[in-house]
Parts: C-alpha cells; sequence; structure tokens
C-alpha cells in the first residue's frame, strides 16, 4: 500500500506539471494574440475603414458609407470625398458641402474637393461660393474641362453672358445650332447680317460677339443689344440676339414724343428720326430758343457701302450766345458782361469700328464766328480771344478696351485724341490739342443693375492762340461734356461763369442706386464727386485752385430711350450750390 501510495503521489504531481504547462502556453498564445491584435491597431487604424467604404462606394450603398463615415474621429481627405459624394447622392447638399469643407481643411489642393463643393454650393444656390471654388480649383489645374465649363454654366444663369463666353471658349463652347434676331427688325437684313461676325454651325468667341455689339452701335439704330443662349440638344446652343431698336414716329408715338419733347423744360427741342427707309439713315437735330443761348444743329449718318463698321455723320450748328465773362476773365479794364458770339460750323466725321476693341474717329470741319462787344476792352495779349475768323479744324480720336473683367463686370476704357487746325486771322495761326480719358464701370452684384460705380479721368492741353469758343470749360453747360456739378455755367442766363482754360483735369465720379425698375420707367439716385483743375498760359482764363464739388443726382430712364437727370451739387470751396437738369438720348 506504502508503494502504491508513493504511486499515487508521483502521478498527481505529474499531472500539476501538465495542467501548469499547459495554462503556461494558453497565456504565452493570448499574450502574443493581444500584443498582434494592438500592433496591427497601432499601425493603421484607417486602413480597413476606408477600403470598407471605398467598396461600399463601388457598390453605391450610400446609407451604409454614410453610417460607416460618422464613426470616424479624424478622416483623411479621402474618406473626406467618399462620405461627401455619398450624401450628394442622398441630396443632402448641406452636409455634403460641410464634409468636402473638412476635406479641404487636410487637402487644400485637392481639386475633386474644391469642384464637388462647389457642386454642392450650387445645389444650395449659393452661386458665389461656387464661383470662388471653382475659380480656386482654376488656378492649381487652369485647363480642367469641367471646371470650365461649370462655371461657364453659373455665369449663364447669372445672365453675365460675357464671364460664360470667356470661360466656355477655352474648351471650344459653345457650339450654334441657330441665330437668330428677336424681333426681327426693321433696318435692312442684309445691312443687320454683316454686322454679326458670328454665325452657325460654329463656336461662338466672346471677341466676335463684343465686335457685334460694336457694329450695331455704331448703326445708331439699336441702343440695346442682349445676347441669349438657348440649349438646343446635348452640346448646342441656339444664339438669339434681342435688339432694343430705334425707329421714326411709326416705330413708336409715345418714343417719338418724348425724345422730341425731352429738352422743354429747357426750351429745346430735339426733332429725330432713326432708320429711314430701313437703310440705318439717321437724322437728329435740335432747336433751342434761350434768348441768351440760342442754338440749332442737324447730323445726318449713314453706312458707307451698307457696312455696319462704317459710318459717315455730316452736320451744321448754328450759334447766337451772349455771355458775361465778368467771373472768369481778367484781360480788361473793366469787366465784359456783354458779349455775344455767333457761330456756325460745318464738319464731316467717319467712324470706324475695329473689332469688339478698337475703333477711330477722323474728321475735318470749317468754322466761322464773330464777337460783338468783346475786344474793346481787353488788353493786346487778350485781343485774340475775340477775334472774328474762319478757322479749318481736323481731329482725329481713337478708343480701346482696356481692361475686360466680365466675372467682376467691371470695364476701363481708354481713348486718345488730338485737334489741330488754323485760325485765318494774324492774331491767331496754327493750333492744337492733345488729350486723353478713361472711364470706369463697375457693377458690383453679379447681376442686373440696382447698383452702379462709375468713374472718369479726362484731361487735355491746348496750345497756339485760339478763339474764345475752343477753350475748355469746367462747369454745368450742355454745350460742354466736362460738367463740375457744383459750379453754373451762367449768369443770368448768359454763358461764361464756368472756369475756362488751354489745360485741363477733370475726375468725376458717382454711385448709382437701383430705386424703382418698372416697365415703363427707371428710377436710379445717388451721390457724385467732381474735381478738377483748369488754367491757361495767358494767365486771364483758368483757376489756379483745385475745384472740388460733391452732390446728390437723380436718373429716370423712361420707356428705355430717354434719360434725364437732375442734380444738385455743391462747391466745396465757396459753398455755392448749383441745380441742374436735362435729358440724355
Amino acid at each position: 500500500m506504502a508503494a502504491d501510495e508513493r504511486l499515487d503521489a508521483a502521478r498527481r504531481s505529474e499531472d500539476r506539471r501538465v495542467k501548469t504547462l499547459l495554462a503556461a502556453c494558453c497565456f504565452a498564445a493570448l499574450s502574443s494574440l493581444s500584443a498582434e491584435v494592438v500592433s496591427a491597431q497601432q499601425q493603421s487604424p484607417d486602413i480597413s475603414p476606408l477600403e470598407t467604404v471605398q467598396k461600399l462606394y463601388g457598390e453605391q450603398k450610400w446609407e451604409e458609407v454614410v453610417r460607416l463615415a460618422r464613426g470616424q474621429t479624424i478622416p483623411s481627405a479621402e474618406f473626406c470625398y467618399l462620405y461627401g459624394m455619398a450624401l450628394a447622392h442622398l441630396n443632402r447638399w448641406q452636409e455634403a458641402r460641410d464634409a468636402f469643407t473638412a476635406g479641404i481643411r487636410q487637402a487644400p489642393k485637392d481639386t475633386r474637393l474644391l469642384t464637388e463643393r462647389a457642386g454642392a454650393e450650387y445645389r444650395l444656390q449659393n452661386y458665389s461660393d461656387a464661383k470662388s471654388d471653382l475659380h480656386l480649383a482654376l488656378t492649381l489645374n487652369p485647363k480642367d474641362e469641367y471646371t470650365l465649363n461649370f462655371l461657364g454654366t453659373i455665369y449663364l444663369l447669372e445672365g453675365n453672358t460675357e464671364a460664360a463666353l470667356k470661360y466656355w471658349n477655352r474648351t471650344e463652347k459653345p457650339r450654334l445650332a441657330r441665330v437668330t434676331l428677336a424681333p426681327k427688325p426693321a433696318a435692312n437684313e442684309a445691312l443687320v447680317a454683316r454686322a454679326i461676325a458670328f454665325n452657325a454651325p460654329q463656336t461662338l468667341d466672346l471677341g466676335a460677339f463684343r465686335t457685334t455689339e460694336a457694329r450695331l452701335e455704331n448703326l445708331g439704330i439699336f441702343p440695346q443689344v442682349r445676347l441669349e443662349l438657348v440649349p438646343a440638344g446635348e452640346s448646342d446652343y441656339d444664339a438669339i440676339l434681342h435688339l432694343g431698336e430705334r425707329g421714326g414716329w411709326e416705330y413708336s408715338h409715345w418714343t417719338g414724343a418724348l425724345s422730341l419733347l425731352s429738352g422743354v423744360p429747357y426750351q429745346t427741342v430735339y426733332p429725330e428720326w432713326y432708320d429711314i427707309g430701313g437703310r440705318a439713315i439717321n437724322f437728329s437735330s435740335m432747336a433751342r430758343w434761350d434768348s441768351q443761348k440760342r442754338r440749332a444743329s442737324a447730323s445726318l449718318t449713314f453706312p458707307i457701302g451698307h457696312q455696319s463698321d462704317r459710318v459717315v455723320a455730316i452736320s451744321v450748328d448754328g450759334r447766337d450766345e451772349n455771355w458775361n465773362l465778368s467771373q472768369t476773365f481778367t484781360g480788361t479794364a473793366s469787366p465784359i458782361t456783354d458779349l455775344n458770339l455767333r457761330r456756325i460750323e460745318a464738319a464731316v466725321e467717319l467712324r470706324s469700328v475695329v473689332n469688339g476693341n478698337w475703333s477711330w474717329t477722323a474728321g475735318a470741319g470749317v468754322i466761322a464766328r464773330s464777337f460783338v462787344n468783346g475786344d474793346a476792352n481787353a488788353s493786346l495779349a487778350g485781343a485774340p480771344f475775340f477775334t472774328n475768323s474762319t478757322s479749318l479744324e481736323a481731329s482725329v480720336s481713337v478708343k480701346r478696351a482696356m481692361i475686360r473683367v466680365p466675372e467682376r463686370r467691371f470695364t476701363v476704357t481708354g481713348s486718345v485724341e488730338s485737334h489741330f487746325g488754323r485760325g485765318f486771322k494774324e492774331s491767331l495761326g496754327p493750333f492744337g490739342s492733345a488729350g486723353g480719358s478713361l472711364h470706369a464701370e463697375w457693377l458690383p452684384h453679379a447681376k442686373g443693375e440696382d447698383d452702379a460705380i462709375h468713374v472718369s479721368v479726362r484731361g487735355a492741353d491746348l496750345f497756339g492762340n485760339v478763339a474764345l469758343d475752343q477753350l475748355f470749360e469746367l462747369g454745368l453747360d450742355r454745350d460742354s461734356p466736362l460738367w463740375l456739378r457744383g459750379h453754373g455755367a451762367t449768369t443770368d442766363g448768359r454763358k461764361g461763369r464756368a472756369p475756362l482754360g488751354r489745360r485741363y483735369v477733370l475726375i468725376n465720379s458717382e454711385y448709382d442706386k437701383n430705386v424703382y425698375n418698372g416697365g415703363f420707367f427707371r428710377l436710379s439716385a445717388g451721390p457724385f464727386l467732381d474735381t478738377g483743375k483748369i488754367t491757361d498760359d495767358s494767365a486771364m482764363f483758368g483757376d489756379p485752385r483745385w475745384l472740388v464739388d460733391t452732390g446728390a443726382q437723380i436718373k429716370l430712364r423712361v420707356l428705355g430711350s430717354v434719360s434725364i437727370a437732375i442734380s444738385y451739387g455743391r462747391d466745396l470751396r465757396n459753398g455755392r450750390g448749383a441745380f441742374f437738369g436735362t435729358s440724355e438720348r
């Protein structure tokens, strides 16, 4: 039994050793497995979820992609892209936009995220942010066709056809199926057809559209031209040119009467006939019976050879004006208060359009003038200003669109011009001038004309002995385009109050806010600021100071044809104010 007891003890001891060994092996195996799991988790926690999301996305299981993506604390840019795309397929656009935004924070140069966020913003009708994203994507990939086409489409939806063409043209789009006119103009069909620089089937080029606008404007019978692009099939478009056409009295009695009588408040009428015989022959004239400023003028314009890019204007202009120079001329011992000027001019001018950016004008004329009570007390140096004389003049000017940013609706147009001639009097002789201008316009909103900012800078220098009527004038004179809107141009109805001189600089700026826009008229209002300086080598005219005027104006556009402007300006140097009203056609 003792032996049996020893065997039993040995067997129990062996069993305990086996159990201990098995337990140690299990512990080692579990420890090794746990270490491998921890190690795998530490190496790349996103690999498995990303692969899963990619598989689900490929299977178009959008809801499962969204559910799995929500559990990620710090998703990668690729994860955000797939998440955002899944949300987009579910039409959850705001969430999709947020997902793409999170991806852009991690990969700001990933154009996919930018263009897809633009797509979400487009669906949310946030066109401004969509355009910003697409422009940023183009800086990273300027030739991407999808981005260019997308950007052009947004601009077209906003009514900005020029901006749409700018970006579509980079991908040789849009291709035209048809070109039509609406309504069909009364002008000669062949003449209008020659003005259109594009046709179907071809790609509509932005430059061709601008050339078409310039040619139609040169004819003088289409003050409003609007291009509409309508999809025609999968990739083509119909181009519809909407032409606002001027016509004679038979075209619109209301428009004709309004144009004729718009100047009655300042004793002026404007008899006009447009598109005579359907051949773009236009006659415009004015008659003013103001006892202090009588004037009559007439102009006949017509295209050469039925070509819209070359137009000739023949004009005559006669004036009988009384002047009071007591505040502006210092070349006499006693003030000139009762000067009378009689002047008649005949001229011919050629206006040519090179393309949508360039145009030029050349002209020549003869002027005869006579003065009464002008030179009786004038000094020897001041006598040429009041010399009865006849002069021959010629002029040439070039106009160019210098800056055009259609997506910002910003343009800058520049021009240079020169006049030269000779006065046939011993005290006069050769004369000439050189000048230039810059005009900037900005419409800050993506569409419409609710706000508009205009700035113009002009200047010129005149040399040689010239007569009074050849000097530049800064002030509110309907016979001069150089307005300082706080400086009246008359004293008791007589001209001569506004500063005169041979050399000037003038800066006009204004802001127009659309107040009302109805079918019959449009009303806008806003402030303006004018500043300028005018001098003369003789020191008998001019003002050595910078002149500054500010005020407000109201503009009324009636029937889309006649504009009436009323302003009040104040001279900030002397505190005087001036009301002024005028009309433009």
